[in-house]
């Protein structure tokens, strides 16, 4: 219990530093979190539990690219889609047969989500078997990360941050910007989670979806900016240029992120509440797979009868579509 006390701390500390993170620290700690909430009782007390732990964790995929710069993480992050000669639709649907069908090369540099994500669940799966709290909440969190990486378009393209379109900069303005703006208007409620017959399909079916959203989101962005002067488009720095972000991509005015947001027409709450339906499912799919364990046994009875005050307030909030206690310091 300690050391798993000693992780979770650094886990609070390194992942208040400065980076660039898919979907922004903002979105992956509110996804985790209202995924705990769309969990069935039996699992959700358990998860309730750890739940800090759980929306804290959600940032550590990125740090292990940014800072400890592990290079085997990046391509579990994206799938480049138009880089692979064929259609979405003849990629190999698991990882066995990916590994079988390309070489380590192609699949390191065009990335390989889907199959990374359906990995992940199987040692999920092994983790509530073997009944390790601390596989359990590691694993756990981590998918979720991926999964809200799976449901955001520009990780599913070549195109990934609009530097083919002349929209440099893009990513981190759709994901990061546009939620940390205008997310308190979010309904965080789902509905409640659902066990996944076919893994592997299901896995597709949200990059399918997913990708399907990258020339739109584009196409509005290109429309947004031509109705729009040049001098109220971006940010200024001191010295009048152009402000940059932590991930050096240009901050767009208030305005102008008001305006692509509402063209958007509800796209990026939509794919962060997709994104949680995701992580819940996947999460009690791995459970129902192992057999159903019961979780309550691997907590010590009063943490749960501590929390409980707590766990009832938090879930009546999710219910009405908030979170509490959850404030991140603003990237923008």
């Amino acid at each position: 219990m300690k050391t798993f006390k000693t992780i979770a701390i650094i886990i609070l500390t390194i992942s208040c530093t400065s980076l660039a993170f898919a979907w922004g620290i903002w979105g992956h700690k509110h996804i985790n979190k209202s995924a705990v909430f769309a969990l069935p009782e039996s699992m959700r007390v358990f998860f309730y539990n750890h739940i800090d732990f759980v929306t804290q964790e959600s940032a550590i995929p990125d740090i292990r690219k940014y800072t400890i710069n592990d290079k085997a993480e990046f391509p579990r992050h994206y799938i480049d889609i138009e880089a692979f000669p064929v259609s979405i639709d003849s990629l190999p649907q698991s990882s066995k047969e990916a590994s079988a069908k390309y070489p380590d090369s192609i699949l390191r540099k065009n990335g390989f989500l889907p199959w990374y994500i359906q990995d992940m669940m199987d040692k999920l799966t092994i983790a509530f078997k073997e009944k390790k709290t601390t596989e359990i909440l590691f694993l756990a969190a981590d998918l979720g990360h991926y999964l809200g990486d799976a449901h955001m378009p520009l990780h599913t393209s070549l195109n990934h941050d609009g530097q083919f379109t002349h929209q440099n900069g893009i990513h981190s303005f759709w994901e990061s910007q546009l939620p940390e703006q205008f997310g308190d208007s979010y309904n965080f409620s789902t509905a409640d989670a659902k066990y996944i017959t076919d893994v592997k399909k299901e896995t597709w079916r949200i990059i399918k979806h997913t990708h399907l959203l990258v020339d739109t989101l584009l196409t509005i962005e290109r429309k947004i900016k031509s109705t729009f002067p040049e001098d109220k488009i971006y940010m200024k720095n001191d010295k009048g240029g152009v402000l940059k972000n932590k991930y050096n991509s240009p901050v767009h005015t208030l305005e102008y992120a008001r305006a692509y947001h509402d063209a958007l027409k509800g796209m990026v709450e939509k794919q962060i509440s997709l994104s949680i339906t995701a992580t819940a499912d996947f999460w009690y799919t791995a459970w129902v797979n192992a057999g159903k364990p019961d979780l309550t046994l691997l907590d010590d009875e009063d943490l749960t009868k501590q929390n409980k005050k707590y766990y009832i307030e938090d879930y009546k909030a999710w219910k009405n579509g908030k979170l509490t206690k959850l404030k991140i310091e603003g990237e923008f």
